[in-house]
């Protein structure tokens, strides 16, 4: 099937002219203005078109420049401008206007088909290249696609195995029923009120919020290896039993750190091993398993000494009736640049009803 081109000219001779040297290997379409030639232009859309510059009521300029002002269909086409004009500024005016070419009348019936064929060579690569840059996007977007399936399925595959560790480790707690989702929440609002106040810049990314929340349910995964009359016990724990007690931090780590060994994708579990080694540990040094103080906790720690405080606080437990949220908040208070990171605590104090909303809620 022949390209066609359409000839814009108000000279019938010129028509002519160029009408017989491309006829053979084009269809050629003669328009006599630039205003027909826009309204056939709505209709009909050639491959390439030549176009007059001197021209009664629109000249070539103006006729172009309406031709790039349309639609991207039509502004692609290629346009080359046929004048009797020979100097250089007409011809700059020309191409910058958005003409491929200038060619000069009177023309060379063989170099115009030349120049022709070469320009529509050119687009037709172009629009091989347009189309090219289209499946490729499209394969991209289906790429994105299987990758964002993919990881969304190990995400729920991370939340499924994490849940269920969790809830084993809840199921022998008989006295912390709801704590984790509870702790879970207390974080996010003391995480996401850090950020928003940029307190400890760099230290937690707004990205990682939901991992740090994810992994928290593991803080006390070590409490499986406590032994149920510890774990359970009606009362006061002794001296021994404490210290005991206190190992559930270091057999949190130990067991998280025999799953990051056997597993490919791992990063989910980096903060779950930080939490559950660190967050007994104090602002003024005398907390464990470690005796770390001030920011050398970490401060996955920080946040969870809040909030698994609070916990217990406003909770029933063996050892003790559930407080008032007022009195749970007046002893982390107390607790402030001694057992708890004074920032946080300030944190804490601005969102304390919402812990407590919370608390009421989650049961």
């Amino acid at each position: 099937m022949k390209k066609k081109i359409m000839i814009i000219d108000d000279n019938t001779t010129n028509l002519a002219v160029g009408k017989s040297a491309l006829q053979d290997s084009y269809d050629v379409l003669t328009v006599n203005s630039g205003e027909r030639g826009l309204q056939i232009l709505e209709k009909i859309l050639p491959d390439l078109i030549l176009l007059d510059v001197d021209m009664p009521d629109m000249d070539g300029y103006e006729t172009i420049k309406l031709i790039k002002a349309s639609n991207a269909e039509l502004a692609s086409i290629p346009v080359i401008f046929l004048t009797a004009r020979g100097d250089a500024s007409s011809e700059l005016d020309g191409l910058t206007l958005g003409a491929v070419d200038y060619i000069h009348k009177p023309f060379s019936p063989p170099l115009l088909q030349k120049r022709i064929e070469l320009h529509l060579l050119v687009q037709e690569q172009q629009s091989r290249l347009a189309a090219q840059n289209v499946l490729l996007q499209d394969f991209n977007k289906n790429l994105q696609k299987m990758v964002d399936e993919k990881t969304n399925k190990i995400v729920r595959l991370q939340d499924i195995f994490i849940t269920t560790f969790s809830e084993l480790v809840e199921f022998r707690d008989e006295a912390t029923g709801g704590h984790i989702v509870r702790t879970q929440l207390y974080l996010k609002l003391l995480a996401e009120k850090m950020l928003e106040k940029n307190v400890y810049p760099g230290s937690i990314e707004e990205k990682d919020v939901k991992l740090l929340v994810q992994s928290s349910q593991l803080h006390d995964v070590g409490k499986i290896n406590i032994p149920d009359s510890i774990l359970n016990k009606r009362g006061r724990l002794t001296d021994a039993e404490f210290e005991t007690m206190k190992q559930h931090t270091v057999m949190g780590r130990e067991a998280i750190a025999k799953i990051v060994d056997k597993v490919e994708e791992s990063e989910f579990l980096v903060h779950a091993q930080v939490m559950a080694y660190s967050h007994h540990e104090r602002w003024d040094g005398t907390g464990y398993p470690l005796g770390l103080a001030g920011e050398d906790i970490p401060i996955q720690g920080r946040l969870m000494a809040i909030a698994d405080v609070y916990d217990a606080l406003v909770s029933e437990r063996p050892y003790k009736p559930s407080f008032e949220h007022t009195l749970a908040v007046g002893i982390i208070l107390q607790g402030k640049g001694t057992q708890f990171d004074p920032l946080l605590v300030e944190i804490f104090q601005e969102i304390s009803d919402e812990f407590s909303e919370i608390s009421k809620k989650v049961v």
